[in-house]
């Protein structure tokens, strides 16, 4: 496992980067220049060794990712730590799909979401964004439809049938 030192000099290595200091001696690097809500790369690495880094848009982490799309590089290698910030990078600087892959879905305007709970959330589709409603109230605005879809997910919910 690399101590928490040599974690930071890899992470550091990457000049798009901005470290974040933040509670508890943790650490945040973000990617300011994405092109998407989600700026976050590393999240929370700690001098345990502990840390978090974002992979919600890139596939071949699907398996391996939580519920908020990172995954945990506690026990990474130099080589998967620089690999898995390299894909996570380069997953935030490209546009994602402004509609769903399913074309019935992509017909659909507006969609109701739900969590485990019950709550139901109502994706609408208004003019060029994609607005996420509880009851009346706007929860969340975004520019496409996998960005809306990846939040809802993150979220704890899925799409009604």
């Amino acid at each position: 496992m690399l101590t928490f030192e040599e974690k930071l000099a890899i992470i550091e290595s990457f000049p798009q980067l901005t470290r974040n200091d933040v509670s508890l001696k943790r650490v945040n690097f973000h990617y300011e220049e994405s092109l998407h809500d989600k700026k976050t790369v590393v999240y929370h690495l700690h001098p345990n060794g502990n840390g978090f880094v974002f992979v919600g848009f890139v596939k071949s982490y699907q398996k391996q990712k939580d519920d908020k799309g990172f995954i945990n590089i506690r026990d990474f290698s130099a080589e998967e730590l620089r690999t898995v910030i390299e894909a996570s990078i380069h997953s935030l600087s490209q546009k994602r799909e402004e509609t769903p892959k399913n074309t019935a879905a992509a017909e659909q305007l507006e969609q109701t979401w739900i969590d485990k709970q019950n709550r139901t959330l109502l994706l609408q589709q208004e003019d060029a964004l994609w607005n996420v409603y509880h009851g009346m109230n706007l929860e969340a605005s975004f520019e496409s439809y996998v960005e809306a879809e990846q939040y809802l997910i993150e979220e704890g919910f899925s799409l009604q049938q």
